[in-house]
């Protein structure tokens, strides 16, 4: 099928959805105009063959169209954020019950350097520098699907004190060059505070320099998290005592392999595959992570750190930190890997309808662009999708906060690497 064509029932059927949605999430526009134009645009996204730019969805020789469309997305001044805040909480309400907000980095390369936010940058994703926009997506992850609804543009350092360059992109005063990771934080943040929804445990990938303020900025908001790192993170554990001169430190990797003795099975199916997987987790308790420029006692709580082996691994290869401790492990995973369902929508629906094609030069033509692939992916997603295999198997006792797949104990494999460093970690169990 080509890229973004519907089969004909399909498409009507996400076409009548597109007419109702933009009653209800688009009634922040002042005219009618405006909405018949969101309109246009949307049933563009989800129709048009090909790269969805606003010439390819006016069609040839429409140019009365693509000056229309180009005012509406790229100069128009209509806001953005109530149409996302409306389209969070339609979700929330109508479809499958969200169970975290997952964060997913999103790079997108370009050729050359007048886009909003584009610049030669180094991306861990790609792993090399790159000529990019970089900007991060907040989705309402379900095991069944998932939805973007908030969107962050980075700015790099020239687009904020470059003066002409900023006013040109039409860059807000209230804009800052922060890194990606920060920008999302910030956002979950505006959300939890001002979006009016259930919160939701946060899942996002965070670099060891990056985790330390992250981890304080959504504690300081009662926010809950799971958080995956790197092995090599320093963490500190224990605490001081009479005999003991504590905290320690040491790496992720090293505390959670040295637990091996403790370790779970899950049993789980992969997301969009209907493969079965085995996993065994374990936990430790944690001050946090380890930071030499920050002594002194963390500022919030201690952590719970997981760790995993995948497949056949002989050594733990995945970790998260998280801050909620009335969870079984297993469900704490399931959260973890909602970040996989994200990416399958990503690849299947919201690449589809063009949510990296954008190719104005302005910052709020960008943003317009976002929120209406938001709701062109949630159209297609809630028109054309049913609930499929790609979720754990439910326990007895799931209340439905985080889902629940199927724990079950299992016997030590092998004494731990180390046992004496074993039966110190046991001390801060």
């Amino acid at each position: 099928m080509a890229r973004g064509v519907l089969p004909e029932e399909s498409s009507k059927e996400v076409s009548e959805l597109i007419d109702v949605l933009i009653s209800l999430f688009f009634e922040s526009l002042p005219r009618r105009d405006q909405r018949n134009w969101a309109r246009v645009y949307l049933n563009g996204l989800v129709s048009t063959t090909g790269k969805k730019t606003i010439r390819n969805i006016a069609g040839a020789g429409a140019s009365s169209v693509e000056q229309s469309l180009q005012q509406f997305i790229s100069k128009s001044p209509w806001d953005w954020a109530p149409v996302r805040r409306s389209l969070a909480q339609y979700l929330e309400r109508t479809a499958q019950r969200p169970l975290a907000w997952v964060v997913r980095p999103m790079v997108i390369e370009k050729a050359g350097d007048r886009s909003v936010g584009v610049g030669r940058q180094f991306v861990p994703q790609l792993g090399r520098t790159a000529n990019c926009q970089q900007a991060s997506g907040i989705w309402l992850a379900s095991s069944q699907a998932s939805f973007p609804v908030e969107w962050t543009l980075t700015l790099p350092g020239p687009w904020t004190s470059e003066l002409l360059r900023r006013r040109r992109a039409g860059i807000p005063d209230t804009a800052r060059s922060l890194t990606p990771s920060q920008d999302a934080v910030h956002a979950v943040q505006r959300m939890a505070a001002t979006w009016q929804l259930q919160r939701r445990p946060v899942v996002m990938d965070l670099s060891n320099t990056e985790l330390p303020r992250s981890v304080d900025a959504l504690c300081a908001q009662d926010i809950p998290f799971v958080l995956k790192v790197d092995g090599s993170l320093p963490v500190a554990f224990g605490a001081a005592g009479r005999q003991r001169p504590g905290p320690y430190v040491a790496p992720a990797r090293e505390l959670i392999d040295s637990l091996r003795s403790q370790r779970r099975v899950v049993e789980w199916t992969r997301h969009g595959r209907g493969e079965g997987a085995v996993t065994l987790l374990t936990s430790a308790t944690v001050l946090g992570a380890h930071h030499e420029d920050r002594p002194g006692p963390p500022a919030h709580p201690p952590l719970l750190l997981m760790g995993a082996w995948t497949e056949t691994a002989l050594l733990p290869t995945e970790f998260w930190l998280t801050n909620i401790g009335d969870r079984p492990l297993a469900q704490l995973f399931l959260l973890a890997k909602l970040t996989d369902r994200v990416q399958l929508d990503f690849t299947d629906i919201c690449e589809p309808v063009g949510i990296r094609d954008f190719e104005g030069r302005s910052f709020r033509g960008w943003h317009h662009h976002a929120t209406l692939a938001s709701v062109a992916h949630a159209a297609t997603l809630l028109a054309t999708r049913r609930p499929h295999e790609g979720q754990a198997r439910p326990a007895a006792h799931d209340d439905g906060r985080y889902g629940t797949p199927r724990p079950a104990p299992v016997p030590p494999p092998r004494r731990p690497l180390n046992p004496g460093r074993a039966s110190r970690h046991e001390y801060i169990r």
